[in-house]
């Protein structure tokens, strides 16, 4: 993808070389753009490579109204109206030109989940390097129509999406102009219990819609997410915040800087690790060969003593004869007298 922060060897056919870290600044900035502007800096600090913001009003979102049906239940926010949590956790637009260009200064890249048409509009009047679809969304056909005609590369989460809605959602993307494309799975809970990450999904995901996958992680801890780079991830994105005491709407399934910077320096171990498919020996390892076992006498012997399990065994280093050849040793007499300890040779024996 071409933008501030590269998706280069991002592919369905491999893992990248370098997997993009997000860190998600959300509703975490408790209305001071002081803080937003803190929370940018550590997560540059933190190894981020990328912060990504959320571009929305509470009316853009929805109306309101004290219903029922704009009650939230069964989730962190139990009992909340929609319209009076959006109203707290938004993003003001007007930051977003002052966000944008810290990230840029602190050699970030920095985009946004537009959650509406006017978001989109004001995002690309910021020239904004790509877009990305949020779990929610990702049934709102008319939006991704709207994204997709911005020709920018978009991510896009999949929580709570069964693969006929993805499929759809992909496909509407595809036929209205998007080229460039990370699907991120994910599992819209706040926090997620990580035996409901289902990670091998990212390999299948990525087959399914030839497009490289990553993950949106709500899980407490980095251990999903470091094990989500074995599985193919190219991108991993967290919420982030400077403290979870600060009780922020998302601090409780946010990391704090250390933690993000100990996940980061995790996942690029984990990327040297995976290296590449390779059987032949490292520098190191040439160098452990000799230790490897081998036939050596163990016992003293004379000329024409009979080689026996009793003075030829299979023991370390690997000086002498291959062990495939013990069978072979055993009954021959041997052509000299032999010292214990001996490498075994072939013209020891007669």
């Amino acid at each position: 993808m071409t933008c501030s922060f590269s998706f280069a060897g991002c592919n369905k056919s491999q893992i990248p070389a370098k997997i993009l870290m997000v860190a998600e600044l959300s509703a975490n900035h408790n209305q001071n753009i002081e803080r937003a502007e803190a929370i940018i800096r550590a997560a540059a600090d933190a190894g981020a490579d990328a912060i990504k913001l959320q571009t929305y009003t509470a009316d853009t979102m929805t109306i309101p109204c004290d219903s029922e049906y704009f009650r939230i239940k069964g989730t962190l926010w139990e009992g909340r109206a929609l319209h009076d949590l959006y109203k707290e956790a938004y993003t003001p637009w007007e930051w977003h030109p002052r966000l944008f260009g810290l990230a840029q200064e602190l050699g970030m890249g920095c985009f946004s989940t537009p959650f509406d048409a006017t978001a989109v509009d004001f995002l690309e009047s910021l020239n904004t390097p790509c877009h990305k679809v949020a779990s929610f969304e990702v049934v709102d056909i008319p939006l991704l129509q709207k994204i997709a005609r911005t020709k920018k590369p978009v991510i896009m989460s999949t929580g709570m999406a069964t693969v006929a809605e993805i499929d759809e959602a992909v496909t509407t993307l595809r036929q209205h102009g998007t080229t460039e494309l990370v699907l991120l799975k994910c599992t819209s809970s706040y926090p997620a219990p990580a035996e409901e990450a289902n990670l091998r999904t990212i390999a299948h995901m990525s087959q399914l819609f030839d497009c490289p996958v990553g993950l949106s992680d709500h899980t407490t801890g980095s251990a999903v997410a470091v094990a989500s780079v074995a599985l193919g991830a190219c991108l991993i994105e967290k919420h982030f915040t400077l403290s979870r005491a600060d009780g922020g709407p998302d601090d409780s399934f946010s990391m704090q800087p250390e933690e993000f910077k100990q996940m980061v320096q995790d996942v690029r171990t984990a990327e040297k690790a995976l290296g590449k498919v390779n059987y032949t020996r490292t520098a190191k390892e040439q160098q452990s060969v000799v230790f490897r076992r081998s036939l050596f006498v163990v016992k003293d012997m004379q000329a024409g003593e009979i080689f026996t399990e009793e003075n030829v065994r299979s023991i370390r280093p690997g000086h002498g004869l291959h062990t495939r050849y013990f069978h072979d040793v055993l009954g021959k007499k041997c052509t000299c007298a032999i010292a214990m300890g001996t490498p075994l040779s072939w013209n020891m024996l007669a």
